[in-house]
Parts: structure tokens; sequence; C-alpha cells
């Protein structure tokens, strides 16, 4: 099987996440220990249509393991999501001689390789996205950066927002997923936490909690907003008309998608790339590799992308109870 396979592909596609460079360098130099060679296709899909694609080697990595977003670039590509634009990159990966390719990124990005592998073309998946919202994984790239910029901000905020006793509302990313806004919620103790997941859309409960902890004697308070929910400059307003308490929303926004990846995902990113190459060099295809009760492993892209995630009811129940 090894033998089949000669030349690998990789490909970030979708958001930037930080720890997508330290996943590249591992693809690259694991694939080159195994013998193989390696191209890199520039801005994922749209790249690999264009033929945006380059020889890799050992030094084509070196020095961006501590960088932040990806070297080969990234872009949606609406033309991908076609049968034809689905057949022409497989022949393009022919074309190339590229038997296998890695592709790192999010769910969406896991359906194009999920059909580049229906055309011919073996692929592995590796899960790049700061939203931790893929389900067959504990552990996303990028993740662990987010958060940590995120707390880092949200504490700042909280510093200012406690000299000058206002509400403050802060807005964090997570697309339709709550876990960076979880995690940042307890980890800054926010007094309010707002989930798409959990979230009932009952602002007069978040007004009745801010006016109470006032009575209390606190003299600021802090919600934390999911992406999923957002609106955070309007419900500012409509707080602040309800409190008479000076109310300001801070959007933190594409800042959690930068920066030097943490060791966490510098290692964790490391571990997943090798573990890509591998596999493709075994001959394996529309895998997805993940990291699941301490150990990393793989499963079939379907049943990857078939799973179900959701916000865990004793850690959200936690959140909600040291808030209080």
């Amino acid at each position: 099987m090894a033998n089949e396979i000669k030349t690998i592909g990789v490909l970030t596609s979708g958001g930037d996440a930080p720890g997508m460079n330290a996943a590249i360098r591992s693809v690259v130099r694991k694939a080159i220990a195994n013998g193989v060679a390696v191209k890199g296709i520039k801005k994922g899909y749209q790249g690999l249509l264009n033929e945006e694609i380059v020889d890799m080697d050992r030094h084509s990595v070196s020095d961006i393991i501590q960088r932040g977003g990806t070297i080969l670039g990234t872009a949606r590509c609406s033309e991908f999501r076609t049968e034809e634009g689905q057949e022409k990159g497989a022949e393009i990966c022919r074309k190339h001689g590229i038997d296998g390719l890695v592709v790192i990124g999010g769910d969406g990005s896991y359906r194009g390789a999920q059909e580049l592998a229906r055309h011919g073309i073996n692929t592995v998946g590796i899960p790049g996205t700061i939203d931790l919202d893929i389900a067959c994984t504990d552990y996303t790239i990028g993740f662990d950066t987010a958060i940590n910029t995120a707390m880092s901000a949200i504490d700042k905020v909280r510093d200012t927002s406690s000299s000058h006793e206002r509400c403050s509302i802060i807005e964090v990313m997570g697309r339709n997923a709550g876990y960076i806004a979880l995690w940042c919620g307890v980890a800054n103790g926010a007094e309010d936490i707002l989930l798409p997941e959990k979230y009932d859309y009952n602002e007069q409960n978040i007004i009745n909690n801010i006016i109470n902890n006032r009575k209390r004697g606190k003299t600021h308070h802090i919600i934390i907003n999911a992406e999923g929910i957002g609106h955070s400059t309007s419900m500012a307003r409509r707080i602040e008309a309800a409190t008479g308490i000076e109310t300001r929303a801070t959007i933190l926004g594409y800042m959690q998608r930068g920066g030097n990846p943490t060791c966490k995902d510098r290692f964790y990113a490391s571990v997943m790339g090798a573990y890509a190459a591998d596999i493709l060099c075994q001959g394996k295809s529309n895998r997805v590799v993940g990291y699941r009760n301490g150990e990393f492993t793989d499963f079939d892209i379907e049943e990857a992308l078939a799973m179900k995630k959701d916000i865990s009811e004793y850690q959200y129940e936690v959140s909600r109870v040291l808030a209080q």
C-alpha cells in the first residue's frame, strides 16, 4: 500500500487557525521521512482549481511553527461545491501526480475532501478551527490559542469596566458553537454567559441579574456573548436603557484567529499532521484525524460528519453556579 503513494498534497481551507503552520510543517517533514514527495496547494480548494501548486521540502517549512495563520493561505470556493468543480479538482491532483491529499480545516473542508475521495483521490482531514465544533474530536487546532487570546483581552476589558462601574458585553467568536464563550466565561469569571446552544433570548433575566448584583454591591458586570447570538451593540443599548447602568459592547473579532499558537496548539497540530501523513502513506483514504480520550485516532469522514456535538450539561451547570 505504502508504495502506491508517491506524492502527497497539503492545503488549508476555511477560516485560518493558529497551529495550522505546525500541522503543515509536520505533514511535510513526516511525509518526506516516509520517502514521499510533498506539494503545497495555496489558497485552499480555490488554489487547487487554479493550479497554485508548489513543491515543498524540509526547508519550505523552516521557521513557521511559531507563526499564526497559514503559509499556504486559505479561501472560500463556491465552484468546488459543484460536481464539475470537484471533478476538475481530482483531475488537477492527478495531473500533478498527487496521490493523496491532507486537508486542514473544518467540517466544510471535510465535505470537499470527501468528494475528492469519491473521485479517486486519497484524502485525510485534520481538524483546524478555533470553534471546537467538530464532533469526532475533543480538540481542534487553534482553539487553545483563541481562548487564551480572548481571555487576556477580556481581563483587560474587566479592568476598565470595574474602573467605570460599567456593564460590559464582550462578544467572542465560535460561529454557532458556544465553546469559546463557555471557556472564557468560566476562566474570566463572567456574571453571564450567553451560548447559542442554551440561551433562551430572555433579556429580562440578564437585566434582573445586573440589577440584583448592583444591589449586592457588585460594581461591574461582565457578559460573555457568543458570536452565534451576536447583536452585542444593540443589546448593550437595551440593557443600559433598562438598568440605567452604563453598558458597553466589545466585539473581539478576528484577533482571536491570529497570534502565535500556544504550546498545546503547536504540539497537537504537529502530532496530527504526522498522523495524517502516516495513514495516507498506508493507503487509507476518506479519513479524519481526531483526538479522543487522550489518544490520537482517525474516523471515516462520513461517520465524523454524522456525529453531533453539544455543550456538556455539567460544564454549563458549573458555569452558572460559579457566576452567582
